[in-house]
């Protein structure tokens, strides 16, 4: 039986914990954070919510199953890596492109972040593949 105080606040916390994850993402190319870290935090808003609204209800906030999850980010670092092949660089050398302007103005993007982005996917969904497995066997 779960708090009714605890289910309340796990819907703001969640919320919160998640833009703080995506915040860590972000953050990770100039200063401590990036995908790893930015996973387990987004991972720790859905454990939250599966402790106090249950696995079903978590899974559904989540959308996919936590192994597709996991297999997107993979993709996704996958394609990180290939990226620079295609113009020309070495595999996982950074590729940078800038949205909105041009270089320098614009909104700079990388395959850096691609491949954080990825390793955040495969972290959030490993974890919570163990996670909402161990919760639905308690």
């Amino acid at each position: 039986m779960t708090s009714p105080i605890l289910q309340a606040a796990t819907r703001l916390i969640s919320t919160l914990l998640i833009v703080f994850s995506l915040f860590l993402l972000v953050r990770g190319h100039d200063a401590p954070g990036g995908g790893f870290i930015g996973g387990l935090v987004a991972a720790s808003s859905f454990t939250l919510l599966a402790m106090s609204h249950g696995v079903e209800t978590a899974r559904l906030a989540l959308r996919l199953p936590p192994a597709t999850v996991a297999a997107l980010g993979v993709g996704a670092a996958l394609l990180a890596g290939l990226i620079p092949l295609v113009v020309g660089d070495a595999p996982f050398a950074a590729v940078w492109v800038f949205v909105g302007g041009p270089k320098g103005e614009g909104l700079p993007l990388s395959t850096v972040l691609l491949f954080d982005f990825g390793v955040w996917l495969v972290v959030l969904g490993a974890v919570l593949g163990l996670v909402f497995a161990l919760e639905e066997d308690a």
